[in-house]
């Protein structure tokens, strides 16, 4: 599956230039940026992809960025996009950091496509890397997008299968607060034609 995704992207980012416009996440980027306690800060990108919208937003914001993908071809964008964002080649459940390196970590667009028993781990280590009263974005599929309650299987986005996994937002959020997360926002956001729900979890 994560080679599959990995193929996926790499060819996504042959077309790159022609969808870089479809999604704008500029009105959510800002009121995360603005629920900040730090004006700048380090921030983890998960799943940064050529480095555009969100480490493009932050270092635009005086920000110092690190942004992680399994994708080489869409790091060799971000390389171009992107050039002071600090990238590494990793699957975003393999890399590690030491504990409260951030101030802020995102994920937009990236959850989803890893097995939602995975998810839990990620979410520990969110949670150790984030500085205290550090905070997180990330992008959650609901039956908005799959028509399920709970999903683990494949949906089509720009002509290509790719797998989706999510649980009800009632377990995220259970699971979220016994990590020790308190869920600060949840909102749905229709972007590019796609409804997700928006997540933004403060470390207490």
């Amino acid at each position: 599956m994560t080679r599959n995704l990995q193929t996926i992207y790499d060819g996504f980012a042959k077309t790159y230039d022609e969808n870089r416009g479809l999604f704008d996440l500029s009105s959510v980027l800002s009121d995360f940026h603005q629920s900040l306690a730090k004006s700048g800060g380090e921030l983890l990108d998960l799943g940064c992809g050529a480095g555009e919208p969100v480490a493009r937003f932050f270092i635009d914001h005086h920000w110092q960025v690190t942004g992680v993908d399994f994708s080489a071809e869409m790091l060799k964008l971000a390389q171009h996009y992107v050039p002071q964002m600090k990238s590494l080649h990793a699957d975003i459940r393999e890399v590690l950091f030491d504990a409260e390196t951030f101030d802020a970590v995102s994920a937009s667009y990236s959850l989803f496509h890893l097995p939602y028993e995975d998810h839990a781990k990620l979410f520990e280590n969110i949670y150790s890397w984030l500085k205290p009263d550090g905070k997180a974005l990330f992008t959650y599929a609901t039956d908005d997008y799959t028509g399920q309650k709970e999903f683990s299987g494949y949906k089509e986005f720009m002509g290509q299968s790719l797998f989706y996994s999510h649980q009800t937002p009632e377990q995220l959020f259970s699971q979220l607060e016994s990590i020790g997360f308190d869920v600060e926002s949840a909102n749905k956001h229709s972007i590019g034609g796609e409804t997700f729900l928006w997540v933004t979890v403060h470390k207490k």
